[in-house]
């Protein structure tokens, strides 16, 4: 499990706050892999291994692997095995329900699968994401201002005389502190990472959008940034799927190493 401490030294030594996000396809992943024992795996490892020294997270959505049942989740279990304890492991899977269920879903993703934090969507309330803080050591990701277009369906509609991003970053930061709580805001709203710092100014920002989505880094930065970085950029089509033959992971390192020598700027 990696602290918060912990994490802000990975990002100093490595000169990078980028999260690798393994949306990992078995339609989008390079043919040979299908003749594999375990394509997704097999494809995620080799990912792994060449980009683990340029990022300091690694993003695991798991809906890819839960859509092929106890097979899907061996090999996400194996992939988060596989991950070294100097990397942060995120499952996203944006958990949340009433109390006993998310009792089952924090065992499930930090005890069982042993990944070091969780995404969760906040819209049945606190007593849906208490359970989560229950468990020293691990993080929960608070799902606040997301980068898709749907965002402004309800998290930019005002609730009084605020955003219902803002309540949700707002009466969320009483169940945890900057130890063990992030919020998710995407890259493809910079500018209000200003209001959004006024509510947690300590806390990091999982950052979802920059690479496929159209999310500006220098952007996200200069809004964004907080006196320990505060920031976890993720990257996952652009990286991952950056080539499509036997040469893909030398395609997949390129694309992350030049996010990581724009990150170095700012370090």
């Amino acid at each position: 499990m990696l602290n918060r401490k912990e994490l802000i030294e990975q990002i100093h030594l490595k000169k990078s706050f980028l999260c690798v996000g393994l949306d990992s396809d078995k339609t989008k992943i390079p043919k040979h892999l299908l003749l594999e024992p375990d394509p997704l795996f097999s494809f995620n490892k080799a990912i792994i291994d060449a980009t683990k020294d340029l990022c300091v997270a690694y993003k695991i959505n798991t809906a890819f692997f839960e859509a092929d049942g106890w097979q899907g989740w061996q090999s996400m279990q194996k992939t988060f095995d596989y991950i070294s304890s100097d990397i942060l492991k995120i499952a996203d899977a944006k958990r949340g329900d009433i109390g006993n269920t998310s009792h089952q879903y924090a065992k499930a993703f930090f005890h069982t699968l042993k990944a070091d934090a969780l995404t969760l969507a906040p819209y049945m309330g606190n007593d849906s994401l208490a359970p989560f803080f229950q468990y020293p050591g691990h993080w929960g990701i608070v799902l606040a201002l997301t980068s898709n277009k749907g965002s402004a369906d309800y998290e930019q509609q005002k609730v009084g005389t605020e955003f219902l991003y803002e309540r949700v970053i707002r009466n969320t930061c009483n169940l945890g502190s900057s130890e063990n709580l992030m919020f998710v805001v995407g890259a493809t709203k910079p500018h209000e990472f200003k209001i959004i710092r006024n509510h947690a100014p300590d806390h990091f920002l999982l950052v979802p959008g920059i690479g496929a989505q159209g999310g500006n880094l220098s952007e996200v930065v200069k809004y964004g940034r907080n006196k320990d970085v505060g920031l976890l950029v993720n990257a996952s089509r652009s990286i991952i799927y950056a080539g499509n033959d036997a040469g893909f992971t030398d395609n997949a390192r390129k694309e992350a190493k030049k996010i990581q020598l724009e990150m170095s700027a700012f370090l």
